[in-house]
């Protein structure tokens, strides 16, 4: 397997794109309410990347995808496609996930949002996706296998009494949607990956609030839970560094928050 060590100059554009990323997540926050659609949140979004940006939306017509970005409601795990048809209600909970390519480099990342008021249980279940997300950076750095970091997110996210998704994972970005390594997010075979500074991937936990089995929709995109419960995910990519990562999609909010860095120096 031939994991991309990505180089300062690469860094530096991966960078751009990264932040240009996580300013869309940041610009479509006041948007999400109650009464707007799933659709009108897409084509706010799609509108700002090419206009505003001077960037393409990554997940448009990737392998046929139909939209700019995925939007995933309540029950939805991933790969939600935006709709006219899906209005947002009081107590709705929404993954807005986005990519944007800049001068042929990728930036990935993905929030929830909440609408109104959501369930007690769902807003424990976002609270504890986030943690899983900074659960995971914090066992980053070279020299560490690869698999801890599923293994750090799944008895961190069951203690909480909450399930890991299996089927879906993060994965290596660059110049390329999808590359090595894939990045599970529970204990498997890691086939010996030990984590190298210059590797580019996101970490991108998906939580269920009931157990952890999901079906894909006859769409052949959109992810629900099998039993139908909530599910929550964010995601940042993120650059191994010589004593940790830098986090490469991080918001002001977060770095406001104190619960991570930009730059986490990893014990």
């Amino acid at each position: 397997m031939q994991i991309p060590l990505r180089t300062e100059d690469e860094i530096e554009k991966l960078r751009v794109a990264c932040k240009l990323a996580a300013d869309v997540l940041i610009m479509i926050e006041p948007y999400v309410k109650a009464g707007v659609s799933t659709g009108e949140l897409d084509r706010i979004c799609h509108q700002y990347i090419i206009n505003e940006q001077q960037a393409i939306p990554a997940c448009l017509g990737y392998h046929g995808f139909p939209k700019a970005t995925c939007i995933s409601l309540n029950e939805v795990v991933c790969h939600g496609i935006p709709s006219e048809g899906k209005i947002l209600k009081n107590g709705d909970i929404v993954n807005i996930d986005v990519t944007v390519i800049k001068d042929g480099y990728y930036g990935d990342n993905s929030k929830m949002y909440v609408v109104g008021e959501p369930p007690l249980r769902s807003k424990k279940l976002i609270q504890a996706a986030q943690e899983a997300l900074y659960v995971g950076l914090r066992v980053v750095k070279p020299g560490v296998r690869l698999n801890q970091i599923g293994k750090a997110i799944q008895q961190y996210s069951e203690a909480q009494g909450f399930s890991v998704v299996r089927e879906y994972c993060g994965h290596g970005i660059g110049t390329e949607f999808h590359c090595d390594p894939q990045v599970l997010h529970y204990y498997s075979d890691d086939h010996g990956i030990v984590l190298q500074e210059g590797m580019v991937f996101t970490i991108e936990p998906m939580i269920n609030a009931g157990k952890k089995e999901v079906r894909l929709m006859s769409d052949g995109w959109t992810v629900k839970t099998k039993d139908r419960s909530h599910s929550a995910q964010y995601e940042h990519q993120i650059v191994v560094t010589k004593t940790g990562c830098e986090v490469m999609t991080i918001r002001e909010e977060e770095e406001k928050s104190g619960r991570i860095s930009r730059i986490m120096h990893n014990q």
